[in-house]
């Protein structure tokens, strides 16, 4: 393994790391939930942004109490771990509204700070983008923009300038264009990173200051040649998102190479650009970001997927669907007639698990396969 590479994975293990780091530099760290929060405004106002994941491993009871049993697990372990402690001190939440989960989160977070202080939860804000194709959307994106922008100094105590915003658009364009470059080594034939590694060096990145995870990237892309190949039947994955990599190193150690997937946790985090410096450039980009499931036409879902898993060079389609997670399962007709691919579907899954042998799962794509011929 490279040594890019382990720095990475490590970063993706012990997310928290970097922001230690910050804290005892005496910086701030902002952390935030879901793809449409635009980092950009963080890295401008001068705060570490740290994606919170959940972990499948951990007593999420917690996070039940207040939200109940209903909801995705992977929001009930954030909220878990968020009262716990396990992230650090924060000097601020950011929650976008993503998906329904995400709005429960920021309600339970907001009322807990009022009425048990003693939580210690940290200040919250609620970003809602919309992504409707339309200008009056664009509108209401951009108010919520600089809705947050306006938090975040407050947060800070300082305002955050047009050269700061300009310079932090760059720097992210600049990690997505290089994160673009590492997905292409998982798309190669042979490949020269699995989805497992995939997957972790994207989550890396979600918990670094930005001019590191451009370094590490930087020095990965320049050890590519030195990366042993990947094998494995070529799936690309579609359904729920993945803020662990459990269920790829599971699949991956069945005997699938998982070449590229739909979620925000991978590839479609790094999907859009932002391509201009104002705060019109950015709401734009994450008005169109996408497509989710949560937030996304199922014809809109269907072309995207068909596209992307061509690219990746395919030759099957699996979707896993967690308990709780009801879009993707609502997708998948629509995007196995659009890929042509053999596809399996795996609904209510366990958080982070698989409820069946991996193993019994890539047997069921080849059967499908050789059934498809």
């Amino acid at each position: 393994m490279s040594a890019a590479l382990m720095a990475l994975t490590g970063h993706a293990e012990d997310r928290t790391a970097a922001a230690r780091e910050w804290r005892a530099a005496a910086k701030p760290v902002v952390g935030y939930v879901g793809a449409d929060v635009p980092v950009e405004l963080l890295t401008a106002a001068g705060v570490l942004p740290l994606r919170l994941a959940g972990s499948p491993r951990a007593d999420d009871g917690a996070g039940e109490r207040y939200l109940g049993r209903g909801l995705d697990p992977a929001v009930r372990s954030i909220l878990s771990r968020l009262l716990a402690g396990d992230y650090g001190q924060l000097d601020g939440l950011v929650v976008s509204r993503d998906c329904e989960a995400s709005l429960r989160l920021f309600y339970a977070v907001r009322e807990l700070r009022r009425i048990e202080p003693a939580t210690a939860l940290p200040p919250v804000q609620l970003v809602d983008v919309l992504h409707l194709p339309h200008h009056t959307t664009t509108r209401y994106v951009l108010a919520k923009v600089r809705q947050l922008r306006a938090t975040l100094e407050g947060w800070v105590g300082h305002a955050i300038a047009d050269a700061d915003l300009t310079r932090a658009v760059v720097a992210h364009d600049r990690l997505r264009d290089l994160l673009t470059e590492v997905a292409r080594l998982r798309r190669r034939q042979p490949a020269r990173l699995t989805g497992t590694q995939a997957l972790s060096v994207v989550a890396a990145t979600t918990a670094l200051p930005v001019e590191r995870a451009t370094e590490l990237l930087q020095r990965l892309l320049a050890e590519a040649g030195s990366l042993p190949e990947a094998e494995g039947h070529r799936v690309f994955l579609t359904g729920s998102s993945h803020d662990s990599p459990d269920v790829y190193a599971a699949l991956e150690a069945a005997g699938l190479l998982i070449v590229g997937e739909d979620h925000d946790w991978g590839d479609l985090l790094f999907h859009r650009r932002v391509g201009g410096s104002t705060e019109l450039a950015l709401a734009e980009r994450y008005q169109h970001n996408g497509p989710s499931a949560a937030r996304a036409s199922i014809r809109r879902r269907a072309a995207h997927t068909a596209e992307a898993a061509s690219a990746c060079g395919a030759r099957a389609l699996l979707c896993y669907a967690r308990r709780h997670d009801d879009g993707p399962p609502w997708d998948f007709p629509a995007q196995r007639a659009a890929t042509g691919l053999p596809a399996v579907s795996l609904e209510r899954q366990p958080y982070g698990a698989l409820d069946i042998d991996a193993r019994a799962v890539a047997a069921r794509l080849r059967v499908t396969e050789e059934v498809a011929r």
